[in-house]
Protein backbone atom coordinates (compact mmCIF):
# COMPACT_ATOMS: atom_id res chain seq x y z
CA UNK A 1 0.00 0.00 0.00
CA UNK A 2 1.38 3.86 -0.97
CA UNK A 3 -1.39 5.16 1.13
CA UNK A 4 0.44 6.01 3.72
CA UNK A 5 3.83 7.72 1.35
CA UNK A 6 1.12 9.64 -0.53
CA UNK A 7 -0.30 11.13 2.78
CA UNK A 8 3.44 12.20 3.72
CA UNK A 9 3.63 13.46 0.35
CA UNK A 10 0.18 15.27 -0.02
CA UNK A 11 0.47 17.05 3.60
CA UNK A 12 3.90 18.28 2.33
CA UNK A 13 2.51 19.71 -0.74
CA UNK A 14 -0.59 21.46 1.21
CA UNK A 15 2.23 23.20 3.48
CA UNK A 16 3.81 24.57 0.08
CA UNK A 17 -0.06 26.04 -1.04
CA UNK A 18 -0.57 27.11 2.69
CA UNK A 19 2.19 29.70 2.42
CA UNK A 20 1.09 30.82 -1.67
CA UNK A 21 -1.65 33.34 -1.87
CA UNK A 22 -4.32 31.18 -3.32
CA UNK A 23 -1.38 30.16 -5.98
CA UNK A 24 -2.91 27.94 -9.44
CA UNK A 25 -0.53 24.62 -8.53
CA UNK A 26 -1.07 24.15 -12.19
CA UNK A 27 0.16 27.09 -13.82
CA UNK A 28 2.30 29.45 -10.85
CA UNK A 29 1.50 32.64 -12.60
CA UNK A 30 -2.42 32.74 -11.91
CA UNK A 31 -5.03 31.88 -9.05
CA UNK A 32 -7.05 28.61 -8.29
CA UNK A 33 -9.71 29.36 -9.62
CA UNK A 34 -12.60 26.57 -8.90
CA UNK A 35 -12.07 23.16 -6.97
CA UNK A 36 -9.30 22.41 -10.25
CA UNK A 37 -8.19 25.40 -10.17
CA UNK A 38 -9.97 26.25 -13.77
CA UNK A 39 -13.32 26.44 -14.99
CA UNK A 40 -13.70 23.52 -18.17
CA UNK A 41 -17.39 23.86 -18.09
CA UNK A 42 -17.06 24.92 -21.62
CA UNK A 43 -15.27 21.81 -22.48
CA UNK A 44 -17.66 19.95 -20.39
CA UNK A 45 -20.83 21.36 -21.98
CA UNK A 46 -19.35 20.15 -25.17
CA UNK A 47 -18.20 16.60 -25.15
CA UNK A 48 -21.48 16.00 -23.12
CA UNK A 49 -23.26 16.65 -26.62
CA UNK A 50 -25.00 14.10 -27.76
CA UNK A 51 -23.98 14.79 -31.01
CA UNK A 52 -20.32 14.86 -30.10
CA UNK A 53 -20.14 11.82 -28.34
CA UNK A 54 -22.14 10.04 -30.90
CA UNK A 55 -19.17 11.42 -33.40
CA UNK A 56 -16.44 9.97 -30.60
CA UNK A 57 -18.88 6.46 -30.29
CA UNK A 58 -19.50 7.30 -26.76
CA UNK A 59 -22.58 5.59 -25.39
CA UNK A 60 -25.08 8.34 -24.86
CA UNK A 61 -25.64 7.49 -21.22
CA UNK A 62 -21.96 9.12 -20.24
CA UNK A 63 -21.31 12.32 -19.21
CA UNK A 64 -17.84 13.74 -19.82
CA UNK A 65 -16.60 15.02 -16.46
CA UNK A 66 -12.78 16.73 -16.10
CA UNK A 67 -11.79 14.58 -13.22
CA UNK A 68 -13.46 11.42 -11.72
CA UNK A 69 -13.63 10.76 -8.44
CA UNK A 70 -14.31 7.29 -9.39
CA UNK A 71 -11.08 7.07 -11.54
CA UNK A 72 -9.18 9.38 -8.52
CA UNK A 73 -9.86 7.24 -5.79
CA UNK A 74 -9.00 4.12 -8.01
CA UNK A 75 -5.64 4.94 -8.81
CA UNK A 76 -4.97 6.58 -5.67
CA UNK A 77 -2.66 4.08 -4.52
CA UNK A 78 -0.72 3.84 -7.87
CA UNK A 79 0.19 7.52 -7.30
CA UNK A 80 3.52 6.94 -4.96
CA UNK A 81 4.93 3.93 -7.13
CA UNK A 82 7.94 4.44 -8.52
CA UNK A 83 6.88 3.81 -11.82
CA UNK A 84 10.14 4.56 -13.54
CA UNK A 85 11.20 0.94 -13.32
CA UNK A 86 9.78 0.45 -16.01
CA UNK A 87 10.64 2.30 -18.44
CA UNK A 88 14.52 1.79 -19.35
CA UNK A 89 13.23 -1.48 -21.13
CA UNK A 90 11.17 0.49 -23.06
CA UNK A 91 14.30 2.46 -24.06
CA UNK A 92 16.87 -0.29 -24.54
CA UNK A 93 13.89 -1.55 -27.55
CA UNK A 94 14.53 2.06 -29.32
CA UNK A 95 10.84 2.45 -28.13
CA UNK A 96 10.14 6.38 -28.34
CA UNK A 97 9.66 8.58 -25.43
CA UNK A 98 8.75 12.07 -25.04
CA UNK A 99 8.41 13.92 -21.44
CA UNK A 100 7.42 17.34 -20.77
CA UNK A 101 6.53 19.65 -18.80
CA UNK A 102 5.36 23.67 -18.96
CA UNK A 103 7.84 25.91 -16.56
CA UNK A 104 4.77 27.11 -14.62
CA UNK A 105 3.66 23.33 -13.46
CA UNK A 106 4.04 23.14 -9.67
CA UNK A 107 2.47 19.93 -9.20
CA UNK A 108 4.76 18.37 -12.13
CA UNK A 109 7.26 20.30 -11.94
CA UNK A 110 9.96 20.43 -15.21
CA UNK A 111 12.91 20.25 -13.14
CA UNK A 112 11.46 17.45 -10.89
CA UNK A 113 10.49 15.99 -14.47
CA UNK A 114 14.26 16.63 -15.91
CA UNK A 115 16.02 14.97 -12.66
CA UNK A 116 14.05 11.48 -12.81
CA UNK A 117 14.88 11.99 -16.69
CA UNK A 118 18.61 12.16 -16.09
CA UNK A 119 18.75 10.15 -12.96
CA UNK A 120 16.68 6.90 -14.90
CA UNK A 121 19.69 4.31 -15.47
CA UNK A 122 19.57 2.59 -19.39
CA UNK A 123 22.55 2.01 -21.35
CA UNK A 124 22.61 5.62 -22.70
CA UNK A 125 22.07 7.46 -19.76
CA UNK A 126 25.87 9.21 -19.81
CA UNK A 127 25.14 10.30 -23.58
CA UNK A 128 21.66 11.32 -22.71
CA UNK A 129 23.12 13.42 -19.67
CA UNK A 130 26.24 14.92 -21.66
CA UNK A 131 23.57 15.68 -24.80
CA UNK A 132 23.23 19.46 -25.36
CA UNK A 133 19.80 21.37 -24.61
CA UNK A 134 19.15 23.41 -27.80
CA UNK A 135 15.96 25.24 -28.35
CA UNK A 136 12.28 24.13 -29.64
CA UNK A 137 11.56 26.46 -32.31
CA UNK A 138 8.24 27.23 -33.34
CA UNK A 139 7.64 29.97 -35.98
CA UNK A 140 10.55 31.23 -35.62
CA UNK A 141 10.19 31.66 -31.57
CA UNK A 142 11.54 29.29 -29.01
CA UNK A 143 9.20 27.70 -27.33
CA UNK A 144 11.00 25.45 -25.16
CA UNK A 145 14.35 23.97 -24.30
CA UNK A 146 15.14 20.49 -25.69
CA UNK A 147 17.35 17.80 -24.64
CA UNK A 148 17.70 14.53 -26.74
CA UNK A 149 19.53 11.22 -27.16
CA UNK A 150 18.46 8.14 -28.84
CA UNK A 151 14.65 7.38 -27.59
CA UNK A 152 14.51 9.82 -25.08
CA UNK A 153 13.37 13.43 -25.48
CA UNK A 154 12.99 15.51 -23.09
CA UNK A 155 11.03 19.29 -23.21
CA UNK A 156 10.70 22.15 -20.86
CA UNK A 157 7.72 24.19 -22.68
CA UNK A 158 8.37 27.91 -21.97
CA UNK A 159 5.24 30.02 -21.19
CA UNK A 160 3.14 26.78 -19.85
CA UNK A 161 1.86 25.44 -16.85
CA UNK A 162 0.28 21.91 -16.25
CA UNK A 163 -1.95 22.29 -19.13
CA UNK A 164 0.59 22.78 -22.28
CA UNK A 165 -2.27 22.36 -24.98
CA UNK A 166 -4.29 24.77 -23.56
CA UNK A 167 -1.45 27.58 -22.09
CA UNK A 168 0.84 27.25 -25.72
CA UNK A 169 -1.64 25.26 -28.79
CA UNK A 170 0.79 25.75 -31.76
CA UNK A 171 3.71 24.62 -29.56
CA UNK A 172 1.97 21.43 -28.45
CA UNK A 173 0.65 20.78 -31.73
CA UNK A 174 4.06 21.01 -33.34
CA UNK A 175 6.02 19.11 -30.56
CA UNK A 176 3.43 16.37 -31.12
CA UNK A 177 3.65 16.65 -34.96
CA UNK A 178 7.10 16.87 -34.93
CA UNK A 179 7.51 13.56 -33.18
CA UNK A 180 5.03 11.32 -33.91
CA UNK A 181 7.03 12.01 -37.26
CA UNK A 182 10.76 11.64 -36.36
CA UNK A 183 11.28 15.63 -36.97
CA UNK A 184 11.42 16.39 -33.26
CA UNK A 185 14.91 14.72 -33.00
CA UNK A 186 18.21 15.57 -34.75
CA UNK A 187 19.13 14.87 -37.81
CA UNK A 188 20.46 11.02 -38.78
CA UNK A 189 18.69 9.27 -36.13
CA UNK A 190 16.49 7.14 -37.75
CA UNK A 191 14.25 3.91 -35.62
CA UNK A 192 10.93 1.89 -35.51
CA UNK A 193 8.81 4.60 -33.95
CA UNK A 194 6.28 3.41 -31.42
CA UNK A 195 4.44 6.09 -29.64
CA UNK A 196 4.18 6.01 -26.15
CA UNK A 197 2.74 9.58 -24.93
CA UNK A 198 3.82 10.16 -21.33
CA UNK A 199 1.52 13.35 -20.06
CA UNK A 200 2.70 14.87 -16.41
Amino acid sequence: MCQPAYSFCQQIFEDILSLTDNVNYYDIRKKCDGSLCYDFSKLENFLSKSSVKKALGVPSSLDYVSCSDLVFRSMLNDWMRNLEVEIPALLEDKIQLLVYAGEYDLICNWLGNSRWVHAMSWSDQKDFISASNVSFIVDGKEAGILKNHGPLTFINVHNAGHMVPMDQPRAALKMLELWTTGKLLPPNKVWVRVHLFFFL
